[in-house]
């Protein structure tokens, strides 16, 4: 009997000198880079066969530059409108110069200063704009020397539902009976941020609509914003007497507290820049 020999397989290919391994991971490294170099090819219409681009990078466009400056100037950008900033008129400009930013005025000198800085044609309106600690303060006041036109007041009946579903308002106040409330409920939206639905706080709330108890013309009543501790408010007209608008102005801060409640107040009429008072 012969001897036997044993052959060892290896995995070692004859022709290339390399493992099955090794040839294995090449080719599928290759199918890698032809997969990538495929992605990265798009065809473009009116190219001749077999032309391709293997790289398109995209131009920038405005809104990727508005984007990169900033966020807040990316979302003033609508529709390639750039929201431009507000310009104030050379006579405000003026006006403005005079005033003393830093400077708390008196309320007799402001109301002085106020009208020398105003530049309306039309005998406008003391303004005062009233930061306070908190929401939801409100207070209804008589003005000593009231300069606004006499109220309008309306009791509420079917013919003011018709008006009030097509949006119009002509009335300064409305009275209702507690049997018209239902009707009025859904236009409570229109009515409540105008001050106008009926309550029985203000005595517009009645049994007997002749009974009512309606403020009178030189009534104002004050109410912080909404989502804010601001009030504004006028206090009189540029023609009226420096005396008259001085005491309106200390009825009003008084009503709302004084200092306890009253942080900043700051007084300009319908066209004039605004200047702080100072709170005593």
């Amino acid at each position: 009997m012969g001897k036997t020999k044993t052959a060892f397989v290896s995995d070692i290919d004859s022709k290339a000198g390399k493992s099955s391994e090794e040839k294995y991971r090449e080719k599928r490294a290759k199918k890698e880079s032809l997969d990538s170099a495929r992605d990265q090819k798009i065809h473009i219409a009116g190219l001749k066969g077999g032309q391709r681009i293997k790289i398109v990078e995209a131009a920038p466009t405005e809104a990727d530059a508005n984007l990169a400056e900033g966020p807040e100037r990316a979302k003033r950008v609508e529709g390639k409108r750039a929201v431009k900033p507000k310009v104030r008129s050379k006579k405000y400009q003026e006006a403005k110069a005079k005033i003393d930013r830093e400077k708390f005025y008196k309320i007799k000198d402001a109301v002085k200063f106020v009208k020398e800085v105003s530049y309306s044609k039309f005998d406008g309106a003391i303004e005062l704009h009233i930061v306070v600690k908190k929401t939801g303060v409100s207070a209804q006041v008589t003005l000593p020397f009231p300069a606004g036109r006499e109220k309008k007041v309306e009791i509420a009946t079917d013919a003011t539902v018709e008006k009030l579903k097509a949006g119009k308002i002509d009335f300064d106040v409305l009275v209702a009976t507690s049997e018209m409330m239902p009707k009025l409920v859904p236009f409570a939206k229109l009515l409540g941020p105008k001050g106008l639905m009926p309550n029985p706080k203000n005595g517009t709330l009645v049994t007997d609509p002749k009974k009512a108890k309606v403020s009178p013309g030189n009534s104002v009543t004050l109410k912080t914003e909404k989502e804010a501790p601001l009030i504004h408010t006028v206090v009189g007209k540029n023609s009226q007497k420096d005396e008259e608008i001085v005491e309106n102005t200390q009825v009003i801060l008084n009503a709302l507290g004084g200092t306890k409640q009253v942080v900043k107040v700051y007084m300009k009429s319908t066209m004039s820049p605004s200047i702080k008072l100072q709170l005593s």
